[in-house]
């Protein structure tokens, strides 16, 4: 095999953590409409939640694509596999934020609990997807 048709190292663990991202956005957002997700029933949190389901529909797209375009080689992989990463951070820094000026963290609650793990998740992978990709683009394609 030549180095342009074997497949960069890591390359499936980055792939895989975009796939499992635009799959688990999805099931998140059915579970809070349909199930009645959340941390808290304050106004100011609902409302919050409910400003993030176009965004975070454009991560989920945006990290589907980027796995696609990692696993076929193609440079629209390495674009999108970014922007996925891009807004994982911002979306992260978002909720980070207003987790921490409402106070939403000091809820001992398994929602808190869940929420504090999608923070992490975002805040680390989004990064380590940032990382990886852009250090790697001239073999990625």
């Amino acid at each position: 095999m030549t180095a342009k048709t074997s497949r960069p190292k890591g390359v499936i663990v980055v792939a895989a953590l975009l796939l499992f991202a635009a799959i688990m956005i999805p099931v998140y957002w059915i579970s809070f409409f349909f199930f009645g997700g959340g941390v808290t029933t304050e106004k100011c949190y609902l409302t919050f939640e409910q400003a993030f389901p176009a965004a975070d529909a454009w991560m989920a797209v945006a990290a589907f694509l980027g796995c696609v375009g990692l696993l076929t080689r193609r440079p629209w992989g390495v674009l999108f596999s970014l922007l996925a990463g891009s807004a994982s951070i911002f979306l992260g820094l978002m909720d980070v934020l207003f987790g921490l000026e409402y106070g939403i963290y000091w809820m001992a609650s398994p929602e808190v609990a869940t929420e504090i793990a999608i923070n992490i998740l975002t805040l680390v992978g989004g990064p380590a997807v940032v990382w990886y990709v852009w250090t790697r683009r001239d073999v990625l394609v």
